[in-house]
């Protein structure tokens, strides 16, 4: 019922993982102070927001404790 297939040759595998091109890729150009800055502002620009987010959320995450007095307005003190 079953036939039995005959194993593929993998040859050109490993052909492939021992060829070697001799191109070169072009040199990566140098980024340019602006574009240094750039990145450097975008960088500190989300640290800050992360940080500030923290800073901001930190207190809502404290448990809270219930208030001991019931709060009432001075107005219906009188009453």
């Amino acid at each position: 019922m079953f036939r039995r297939r005959e194993p593929v040759p993998f040859a050109f595998v490993a052909e492939a993982d021992r060829f070697r091109s001799n191109v070169t890729p072009p040199p990566r150009e140098s980024l340019a102070k602006t574009q240094i800055a750039a990145r450097t502002l975008v960088g500190l620009t989300v640290v800050a927001g992360l940080v500030g987010s923290l800073l901001f959320g930190m207190p809502a995450l404290q448990p809270h404790e219930a208030p001991q007095k019931s709060q009432q307005s001075e107005a219906s003190e009188g009453r």
